[in-house]
């Protein structure tokens, strides 16, 4: 059975049986499920709650999250800019937020280099958990995609010299970025591919990597083939996330994301794999504590 360990989970409350959980959002009372969902054990594997959208209101964000259930919230960094404000938080509620450190493939520019130098350094100091949130974005703009696979070929190689695992990010970027990867693998090189919104063809070729997919609000869309992506991918490759505070799931599109809507996930990926919302909660948590080496039991 997968526990939470006792000193890192103080402070998170369990709604009693038969009652239900309620959180404020938006100002409203929403009612999320009975307390067999809000007592369960989920872990956000990527949030950047430390971001600016959350200034007025962070404290209680992570509130929400933790009395919904969701007990850990890994931090991915974005730039040089982001990483006071994440240690800070991680501070802030320590054992609950954790920090991950990396360079994110849309704020590499003509700085990279610099900027990387400085990624090393926060690696050098040991407390993070993952190098992220790193990859290829070739959305927006090509000027800097060379650039883009030169950061990413460094921080695969970091991942591997100290033994972490990666949060790669990905946006018109497939196959390339598999390609990167495959060229990177020695059978050490573990990680996730975050917000996976790929094919069936795609999934098959990052879980053959030995990679997880972090699956996020996408899967609540009416307008998306990723059910069908991941169908044959089992239990065991996937791990939940928000990405808040961006793509939030069904109902609450065109509103801030947060942590505690990792349970609208949880549920329609329960719904998509017939499963129970208490064996997604339980093997998801478990990918998550093993992939990060997270303090848990």
């Amino acid at each position: 059975m997968f526990r939470q360990h006792p000193h890192q989970m103080s402070g998170i409350k369990a709604a009693n049986h038969g009652r239900y959980c309620k959180i404020q959002a938006a100002n409203k009372q929403v009612s999320y499920a009975k307390s067999y969902l809000c007592s369960m054990f989920f872990i956000d594997t990527h949030t950047h709650l430390y971001l600016n959208q959350f200034d007025a209101d962070r404290g209680q964000v992570v509130h929400r999250a933790l009395d919904a259930g969701i007990s850990a919230m890994l931090l991915p960094n974005i730039d040089t800019d982001s990483i006071r404000p994440m240690l800070d938080l991680c501070t802030a509620f320590p054992g609950q937020c954790f920090p991950m450190i990396g360079l994110h493939p849309t704020s590499v520019g003509d700085d990279f280099e610099q900027q990387l130098a400085t990624m090393e350094v926060e690696l050098s100091k040991g407390y993070a958990i993952a190098i992220g949130e790193i990859g290829i974005d070739l959305y927006w703009e090509q000027k800097f995609k060379d650039e883009q696979i030169n950061a990413l070929r460094t921080q695969l190689s970091w991942a591997l010299e100290y033994d972490l695992p990666v949060a790669i990010h990905t946006r018109e970027a497939f196959p390339l970025i598999l390609e990167e990867v495959e060229k990177a693998q020695n059978g050490k090189l573990r990680g996730v591919f975050h917000c996976f919104s790929g094919s069936s063809e795609e999934a098959e070729r990052a879980v053959a990597l030995g990679f997880y997919l972090g699956i996020g609000g996408v899967i609540t869309y009416k307008k998306t083939s990723l059910p069908d992506a991941i169908a044959k991918v089992p239990l065991d490759r996937i791990l939940l996330e928000t990405d808040s505070p961006f793509l939030p799931p069904t109902p609450h599109r065109g509103k801030r994301n947060e942590s505690v809507y990792l349970l609208e996930i949880a549920t329609r990926l329960a719904e998509i794999k017939n499963l129970s919302i208490s064996k997604i909660a339980e093997i998801t948590s478990k990918n998550a504590t093993q992939l990060f080496n997270l303090p848990f039991e």
